[in-house]
């Protein structure tokens, strides 16, 4: 059987790391890895200072116009990415949506955020423990769960069938549910995923606003939190962190410090 070639190298002669999710840069149009898909990170040959784009008064209300290249879009409040600090409309609101040159992963701080994952590390060490028995068992009942999933999960009925991904999602705790079956997109990213929950749940949602806590999903075994920015498709083909077709997940307001978390138990009963 011919072996199948699947991502492409970073362009980087110092690097020529292999990604199965390489990075396109939308400037200079080359293929990166993880670490160097900035701008700054590959020394893009085309990186010119962006025009910064006023805000516009149109008949004595102002208007604040979309950051991205060639959009037309604008917005009567400002929505700004906590990263590059600049504009944006909702479309293109998410990290991964404009491409934001300066999208870090946040490093823990605070004491109280390594003990937690210490504690999630530690979690993880004791399920590889168990071998790969228990990783079995969860994917043979998620596939058992995927069938009554699909009777009764809401969604965009839109979708095709064949980019649908169901989970039993688990509400915040002040939640009037305990948790609703859903599907959604596997091409969509976290963000766009818990934006979407949220407004099937009817929950509140201020991850726009920089001081308020954030809706952030967690993994149903570790509590760890999900990269906002990381894809339902590479998170289900992923192998040390495997959500599954027909699995759970947990919705939660975190503080925007803490990364998962500590009690998964609270929300899903092992039975």
């Amino acid at each position: 059987m011919a072996e199948i070639d699947i991502g492409k190298h970073c362009q980087i002669d110092s690097c020529s790391q292999k990604d199965f999710l390489p990075f396109a840069c939308n400037l200079c149009r080359g293929v990166f890895c993880l670490e160097h898909r900035s701008r700054e990170a590959h020394s893009c040959s085309r990186c010119e200072e962006p025009v910064k784009k006023e805000t516009q008064t149109v008949g004595g209300s102002t208007s604040y116009p979309c950051s991205f290249q060639d959009c037309k879009g604008k917005e009567l409040l400002p929505v700004i990415c906590p990263q590059c600090e600049k504009h944006f409309c909702l479309a293109h609101r998410h990290q991964d949506d404009h491409k934001c040159e300066k999208l870090e992963v946040q490093k823990p701080r605070m004491a109280a955020t390594k003990e937690l994952v210490q504690k999630i590390v530690e979690s993880k060490d004791l399920s590889k423990s168990k071998g790969r028995r228990g990783a079995k068992n969860s994917a043979t009942a998620a596939k058992v769960a995927l069938m009554k999933l699909k009777l009764h999960a809401a969604g965009n009925k839109g979708l095709p069938q064949t980019e649908r991904s169901y989970f039993q999602v688990y509400l915040p705790k002040e939640s009037k549910d305990a948790s609703q079956p859903m599907f959604f997109c596997s091409k969509w990213s976290v963000g766009k995923v818990v934006d979407y929950a949220a407004s099937l749940a009817s929950l509140k949602n201020n991850n726009n606003v920089l001081t308020a806590k954030k809706l952030r999903l967690c993994h149903p075994q570790t509590g760890e939190a999900l990269r906002m920015d990381d894809t339902l498709l590479s998170l289900l083909a992923h192998p040390e962190t495997p959500l599954y077709n027909g699995g759970n997940m947990i919705l939660e307001y975190l503080d925007n410090e803490c990364i998962g978390l500590e009690n998964v138990s609270d929300y899903i009963t092992q039975t």
